[in-house]
């Protein structure tokens, strides 16, 4: 192969959003912000750094919450290390119906969404109710590392 193939290489398929990680020094990570423990997206509620050992490294302690199942997770990590933190995408559907256990989404170009499960929590039963109300409603899903929930809904203002 040339220098000139080499560089000329195709690739495709590949999309911009192919990674469902990327990584960041453990030391970067902020409160609030995401993070993978034990394979699970999680949101960070709580962190300290212990001070640097003898021989060792500083130490981050994490404590984070599943933003799909709402499991309390734990992790240590020295400071320089790297750890996965997940691409978290939210996006408002407009609900059109729910059809047999699932949210039938629409998104703003009008592009349905079916593959969504009503929540088996107080949030499902709250967008069933409003929605057998007549209301039209806007659901927020969050989607991260190939899972997707819905995790809040509004309103959606007259006229829209």
């Amino acid at each position: 192969m040339s220098d000139d193939e080499r560089h000329n290489q195709t690739f495709e398929g590949a999309s911009a959003g192919a990674s469902t990680t990327y990584p960041m020094q453990c030391s970067a990570l902020r409160k609030n912000g995401h993070v993978v423990i034990k394979g699970r997206p999680c949101k960070i509620v709580d962190m300290s750094t212990s001070k640097t050992g003898k021989h060792g490294h500083a130490k981050v302690h994490l404590v984070a919450i599943d933003i799909f199942t709402g499991k309390k997770l734990e992790d240590i990590c020295p400071s320089t290390h790297n750890m996965d933190v997940p691409n978290v995408k939210r996006q408002e559907y407009g609900l059109a119906n729910i059809d047999d256990g699932f949210l039938n989404l629409l998104d703003n170009d009008s592009n349905p969404k079916d593959d969504i499960k009503v929540p088996d929590s107080d949030l499902g039963k709250e967008i069933s109710a409003a929605f057998d109300e007549g209301k039209d409603l806007l659901v927020t899903i969050v989607s991260a590392m190939g899972e997707e929930q819905a995790i809040s809904w509004k309103e959606a203002p007259k006229g829209a």
